[in-house]
């Protein structure tokens, strides 16, 4: 299954806030009631499904991508869902967007494509590199990347940043000083579902 690029507010309509996808919001008392109503009528299979899209349209994942992060987690220790939710998490392009360099995933994920974005002094354009404790993150030094980002830092699309990322904003430059806990993933949604969506398969 290919990345999705068709409307977005139609999959925030169906499954919710999706902070990673879109900036735009519908009305919520609309959206809760719909997700209410809809949720007195689905199967097990349907929620667990439902949560396992949370998941893939907000960080923009493939079906085969997501499944091979479950399996990565599987081989963890510890909760297979939060570690799953941990690699998600620290891919570059959702650091990137976490840091507020970019208004949503997609836009991030453009951004490292290109090539603005260097992790370690090193120029990175894989979207999917997993960014460890210690890792530096800067913008390229070019004019026209250092301009892209100060607008993006003007308006970031989250308030607040996660405990383990600092960013300077004038040096347009990161710092990642651990895992992201639990409590700090901006998406609403229960990781065992997903872990269990793919353990009945």
């Amino acid at each position: 299954m290919s990345r999705y690029r068709g409307p977005r507010l139609r999959i925030v309509k169906r499954l919710g806030e999706l902070p990673g996808l879109t900036r735009k919001k519908i009305d919520e008392m609309k959206s809760h009631s719909r997700l209410k109503k809809k949720n007195n009528k689905l199967s097990e299979y349907a929620i667990r499904l439902q949560e396992k899209q949370k998941l893939r349209f907000n960080y923009g994942i493939t079906e085969k991508q997501l499944l091979r992060y479950v399996y990565l987690a599987k081989k963890v220790k510890g909760s297979t869902g939060q570690v799953l939710l941990q690699l998600l998490e620290m891919r570059l392009d959702n650091t990137v967007f976490r840091l507020g360099m970019a208004p949503t995933i997609p836009s991030a994920r453009q951004l490292v494509n290109h090539g603005h974005i260097c992790v370690n002094n090193q120029k990175v354009t894989i979207p999917s590199f997993q960014c460890k404790p210690g890792d530096i993150i800067s913008v390229k030094n070019k004019t026209e990347s250092r301009e892209l980002v100060k607008n993006n830092l003007l308006s970031p699309a989250l308030s607040n940043i996660p405990t383990h990322l600092e960013i300077n904003r004038e040096k347009q430059v990161a710092t990642v000083n651990g895992i992201i806990e639990r409590s700090w993933v901006a998406l609403t949604l229960n990781e065992l579902l997903v872990v269990e969506f793919y353990s009945r398969k």
